[in-house]
């Protein structure tokens, strides 16, 4: 076996967030000892992007398996930015699982995470490569902060919630061009084969056994008394709450057999919030009606960000993102706890970049106690993440009764 010269390769180092986690891991591990190189199919394009900077430059094809299995041979982990994860990920994700090299992407397309799971989940267990999905806004903030809150109950009540409310408090930041294109090329693949709409559709896609009591995410407006406020869906659900439900059955139950998960986004009170809800509903299920057509996809296209592209530094730089979670106690209401979580940047672009950074960086470095397999961020490098990710400028806190 070829010697890992490297803990971590950027793949996608040129695109849009491939460049911010570049910028992320150059700047806070200058004085590390972390070995890193990045890769790419266009080596000109890669050094034009690197401006200077002295790092090794690798080159593969997505659609290569040789050259990528020459590059998976060189590096304990795979950060992955290229997407869709569908049309640009499968052979990599192969060639990860057969060659034990550990894996993170930003994918929130779940048909396809099932494909993999289902394809390559004993090849990575026995190969010990750590195969994690979701590792940017969607799904970690959901993921690491359910991971966290039940954590607290255990130690504060000696129990876990019952249930867990994700309700989003504020954000600020540009729409992502790689989550659009992911949603079209999901939408375009779906009208070939109808099997992937009930993929999307199913609570537990992501589960391998385990079903549990949770049912479709709720796409209408509706007043939660917890929070004194109207909530509309929050367009992440459909991907986190399948995530946060694989945790729990790969952390064999821990959470229990019958835990509850929801999303949602906190729109205000009154006719003000009831509105705001209406309206989000409305832009939620307007935008998944609109990409499942060509015609009106075309048109989708045409106003929302390309990939590749993303928002200016100053946007990127003043975003931020506010969430509260909502663990219910199974027997005292008294009980129950609340957890706070902030990003400083940007969700889909400065955040993300330096979430997935993290968690390379987790996979490379951090004894973790499981072995092969396709993990979730909380099931795989939960404690390591929690630690981890304040120097992301993502924080966790049990909020005061």
């Amino acid at each position: 076996m070829m010697e890992k010269i490297y803990d971590i390769v950027v793949w996608g180092a040129s695109g849009f967030t491939g460049r911010l986690a570049v910028d992320y891991i150059y700047k806070n591990q200058k004085n590390s000892n972390v070995t890193w190189a990045v890769a790419g199919r266009n080596k000109s394009k890669i050094t034009e992007v690197l401006d200077g900077k002295d790092i090794p430059i690798l080159i593969a094809d997505s659609h290569d398996k040789e050259s990528l299995v020459n590059l998976v041979k060189q590096t304990k982990v795979i950060l992955t930015t290229v997407g869709p994860y569908a049309r640009y990920g499968s052979e990599l994700v192969e060639a990860c699982a057969e060659n034990g090299t550990h894996y993170c992407d930003l994918t929130g397309e779940v048909h396809w995470m099932r494909h993999m799971i289902s394809k390559y989940q004993t090849i990575a267990k026995e190969s010990g490569a750590k195969i994690v999905h979701t590792c940017g806004f969607d799904s970690i903030p959901s993921d690491i902060g359910v991971y966290f809150l039940q954590k607290n109950m255990r130690e504060l009540h000696g129990v876990n919630a019952k249930k867990i409310k994700y309700r989003t408090r504020g954000f600020s930041g540009g729409a992502s061009g790689g989550t659009v294109d992911s949603l079209m090329s999901m939408m375009e693949q779906a009208k070939k084969d109808s099997s992937i709409l009930k993929i999307i559709a199913n609570p537990y896609a992501l589960n391998d056994k385990h079903k549990g009591l949770d049912g479709p995410d709720k796409m209408s407006p509706y007043f939660d008394d917890d929070f004194d406020a109207w909530v509309g869906p929050f367009i992440m659900a459909g991907i986190n709450t399948r995530v946060v439900r694989r945790t729990n059955e790969l952390l064999d139950n821990i959470y229990g057999d019958d835990f509850e998960y929801n999303e949602g986004s906190i729109t205000g009170k009154g006719p003000k919030g009831l509105i705001g809800a209406t309206a989000s509903g409305a832009v939620t299920g307007g935008m998944a009606g609109m990409a499942a057509f060509s015609p009106t996809r075309s048109i989708l296209k045409s106003f929302l960000p390309k990939p590749g592209e993303g928002p200016s530094e100053e946007i990127m730089e003043n975003g931020y993102f506010e969430i509260e979670l909502l663990g219910i106690h199974p027997t005292d209401r008294s009980k129950d706890m609340r957890v706070w979580i902030h990003g400083d940047k940007d969700p889909g672009y400065k955040s993300t970049a330096k979430m997935i950074s993290e968690s390379a960086l987790s996979l490379a470095q951090d004894e973790l106690s499981v072995g092969g397999g396709f993990w979730t961020p909380a099931s795989a490098m939960g404690d390591n993440l929690i630690d981890r990710l304040p120097n992301a400028g993502v924080t966790f806190k049990v909020m005061d009764s």
